[in-house]
Parts: structure tokens; C-alpha cells; sequence
């Protein structure tokens, strides 16, 4: 069944638990109205999903929590939502209920959810690192999930391998952003111009931030006894007063700035940039920027994941691409010395830049949906024709 087919009289619920969830559920409300304006919505949701009228049970941040501790500290707050927001799911008894992210809370209720009123088609928007560790999850997915809308073009090979529930990819919402990533000519023009702009990204959590910039400060330190180079940094703005506090004593000058446009701004102007392992990898690789990536975890975490983690890499554009062309430093290996020697060839050019630039060029092709397709629509879809067809989803 089509999404031009579907009635409009119909509703939904959304269950956001952090606020990149409550950013794709608020676009996927507007993506839902453009084929079926009189859908009635309901749910959980943040700011974003207030935006376009959507009222929540209770405040995101009552459930926006990550991490061990903090989630042991409201551990009672989290159990009561948890029960809160599956009662009334089964409740409004809505044609479609769609989890958004935040597995920890999202999939508890949709095991709730599932239990309690098993006609109810359960649609999950953005699939969990199954791929990456502990995959037994995707076929215990299978018992409360009809269909997982995902991000990444692998997962839904991965899903299939793993025997995890039907999966469709939708696209990252960063394809969206295309034309803010893509350098003008001359923007291209300016990476090549001496001092050379090194975008650097130390990452966007305060344990991310106190290990890694010491490290980052030290390879510009070596890099600029070698090249010229401006330093221009990305901050997330809860951090930006202590990342400038922690670069005062740099070699180089840093720019610390804030903002999505002034990032993107200044990705379109790099030569090369230093990066956390993240997100912002990908951003950088849809922007064409050449890059080294690090990493730092505790030594608890990292007892943790060298047991729990399956992906031959950490780096997404690699995982994408099946091909570990960005290189990728974390824990011992992440060194000044090691991240200089990687970072240099990228700066002055030759076989290595070529390499990884090459690399980032197919990034377009794999992530790309068809036409004028974009990830909002692409989900709306979906999820409408699970409104009309229950829990025999169908994806035309």
C-alpha cells in the first residue's frame, strides 16, 4: 500500500528520548502532515516536536539521561515514565506507535507496549548499534518491533544477518545538509592556500574534551614547527569556556567558534581536519574534508568494549564505505606523535590525501536515496503505511 493511499484521519504516536530524537521526530511530523494533514499525534517529545504543536506526556528531560551512573541516580524516575508512557500508548490504542532512538527507554516501552496490546504496530526510527556490539539484540528485537527505519546504508544487511527485525534504509538526516557541507569552488580553492585551516574537533562530551584536547594541543604543537597552519575549532557551546581555558597555553592560536553555521562554514574551508570519533566524522566526510579520528575512553570502558565491540572500525565514513581509508588512533595509539605523522601527508598532499580524498568521494553514492527523496519522507512513508496496514508492514 502507498502513502498516497492512506487515510489522514489517522494517529500516531512518538516516543522521543533525547534531543537528536526529538530533533528527526519533529521532521518526520512535518514530512506525516504533508501526505496526511489531519494525523493527530501523540507521545513524548522535546522542544523541536513543540515546534509543530505536539504535546508530551512529560518533559524530555525527565528521561534524556546517558550513562551508567546517571541512569542508576534516576533509575525511579526512569522505571514510573517507562510505565507512564506504555499505559497510555495502550490507551489512545494509536494506529502506529514509532520509538524514537534512545533504546534504553524506548525499547522498554515498546516491550510493554507489545505485551499489553499486541495489535499495535511498533516502528523503530534509528536502529541501535546492533552491528556494532552486543548484535544478540537484533533478534530480540523481533518480539516487539515490526519494522526498523534506519540510518546507515549497512544496517539493514546487518539486521538481516542477525537476524533482527525487517529493516529499511532511510537515509541520515545529514543528506538533508548537503548544500551546507559542500564546498564552493572557491572554498576549495582556499584549502589549498598557505597557512593551511586544520579543523580540529576534540568531541562534544566533557570526558571526550579533558582526554583529548592535551593530545590535540601537542600534535599542533609538532605540526606547526613543520607547516603553516590555522587552528579552528567547533566547540559545542555548554563547553566553549573551558576548551578556550584548555588551549590558551597552545602553540598556535585556536578560533574557537559555535554554531552550525560557522562549523560547516569551516568545514567547507579545511584542508584537513583532527576529530573525535563521532558523528562529526561523517560530516566532515560529506564535506569532503580529510581526516585523522582519535579516541580516548577510560580504562574501565575500555575493558568493556574490547569484550563487547565487533565493527573492524570505529570511524562511521569507513563503515560505510567497508573500506578503512580515514585512519583511526584510539587509546595507546593515540599519541601526538602517531596523529602528527598521520596528519602531516594529509596537509601537504601526495599519495595519502589522494587515497582517503578518493575515499570520501563515494561517501555521496552510499548514502544517497533515490530522486528527490530525503530521510523525513522516506520515514513518513513507512510509518503510514503501518498506520494502515497494522503489523503487516509494507514499505511500497
Amino acid at each position: 500500500m502507498s502513502a498516497a493511499s492512506v487515510s489522514s484521519s489517522k494517529t500516531i504516536w512518538l516516543v522521543a528520548g533525547e534531543d537528536s530524537g526529538d530533533q528527526l521526530g519533529a521532521k518526520l511530523m512535518r514530512a506525516l502532515r504533508a501526505t496526511a494533514p489531519e494525523t493527530v499525534f501523540g507521545g513524548v517529545g522535546g522542544e523541536a516536536m513543540a515546534e509543530e504543536g505536539f504535546a508530551t506526556l512529560f518533559p524530555l528531560d525527565d528521561v534524556a539521561v546517558m550513562g551508567y551512573l546517571p541512569v542508576l541516580a534516576r533509575a525511579r524516575t526512569l522505571l514510573r515514565r517507562i510505565r507512564e508512557t506504555a499505559a497510555a500508548v495502550v490507551r489512545a490504542r494509536p494506529d502506529v506507535l514509532v520509538i524514537i532512538d534512545s533504546p534504553g527507554f524506548t525499547h522498554a516501552v515498546a516491550q510493554r507496549v507489545r505485551k499489553a496490546a499486541p495489535d499495535i504496530p511498533i516502528v523503530d526510527y534509528v536502529s541501535p548499534s546492533v552491528w556494532a556490539w552486543r548484535p544478540w539484540r537484533a533478534k530480540g528485537m523481533r518480539g516487539f518491533i515490526d519494522h526498523v527505519m534506519a540510518l546507515l546504508p549497512f544496517e539493514p544487511d546487518a539486521h538481516l544477518r542477525l537476524g533482527g527485525p525487517p529493516c529499511t534504509y532511510v537515509g541520515h538526516p545529514l543528506i538533508e545538509r548537503f548544500s551546507e557541507l559542500r564546498p564552493s569552488g572557491a572554498e576549495i580553492r582556499r584549502r589549498e592556500a598557505v597557512p593551511y585551516s586544520l579543523v580540529i574537533l576534540p568531541g562534544s562530551r566533557r570526558a571526550e574534551i579533558d582526554r583529548l584536547m592535551p593530545v590535540f594541543g601537542q600534535v599542533l604543537e609538532q605540526v606547526s614547527r613543520i607547516l603553516e597552519v590555522e587552528a579552528v575549532l567547533p566547540a559545542v557551546t555548554r563547553h566553549r569556556a573551558l576548551i578556550e581555558r584548555m588551549a590558551l597555553d597552545w602553540p598556535v592560536p585556536v578560533r574557537v567558534l559555535t554554531g552550525e553555521a560557522p562549523k560547516y562554514a569551516a568545514f567547507r574551508g579545511a584542508r584537513a581536519a583532527l576529530a573525535a570519533s563521532g558523528t562529526v566524522t561523517l560530516e566532515l566526510a560529506l564535506a569532503g574534508v580529510p581526516m585523522v579520528v582519535a579516541y580516548k575512553v577510560s580504562r574501565a570502558e575500555e575493558f568493556i568494549a574490547r569484550r563487547l565491540i565487533q565493527v573492524p572500525s570505529i570511524v562511521l565514513p569507513n563503515l560505510i564505505l567497508a573500506d578503512n581509508a580515514m585512519p583511526e588512533f584510539v587509546q595507546a595509539d593515540c599519541t601526538p606523535e602517531r596523529l602528527t605523522q598521520a596528519l602531516l601527508p594529509l596537509l601537504v598532499g601526495g599519495p595519502e590525501r589522494d587515497t582517503q580524498s578518493d575515499a570520501l568521494a563515494r561517501i555521496d553514492g552510499q548514502m544517497r536515496l533515490t530522486g528527490d527523496d530525503t530521510p523525513s519522507r522516506a520515514a513518513a512513508r513507512i510509518v503510514l503505511n503501518a498506520a494502515a496496514g497494522g503489523r503487516g508492514i509494507g514499505i511500497a
